[in-house]
């Protein structure tokens, strides 16, 4: 089983992460010990949004579409829940914004 993955940073939230692996468990160890270069100054990591795939080959193409623009916009709509401030309501606005 292989399985395509998105992370977001816990100190940095607006930087989310799309890979594959094998192996998620380790996968997500190794992100949060900071031995992904592309990944050790956002760390730590939560695991918002995975997929198990049957075979090497279609997660590849899975994680190669989420990277690409569309796939991210995809992502973002369908897949993962939006990074909200938590200084903002749900839905986006402030009292200064009714003014």
């Amino acid at each position: 089983m292989w399985y395509v993955y998105i992370l977001r940073s816990i100190d940095f939230p607006d930087q989310e992460y799309t890979g594959s692996t094998a192996d998620l468990k380790q996968r997500l160890a190794a992100h949060n010990a900071g031995k992904s270069t592309h990944t050790a100054k956002f760390a730590p990591w939560n695991l918002i949004w995975y997929c198990a795939f049957p075979d090497k080959h279609k997660a590849l193409e899975f994680e190669t579409y989420l990277k690409s623009h569309s796939g991210r916009a995809f992502a973002g709509k369908r897949l993962v829940q939006p990074n909200l401030d938590p200084g903002r309501p749900a839905n986006g606005k402030t009292d200064s914004d009714s003014r």
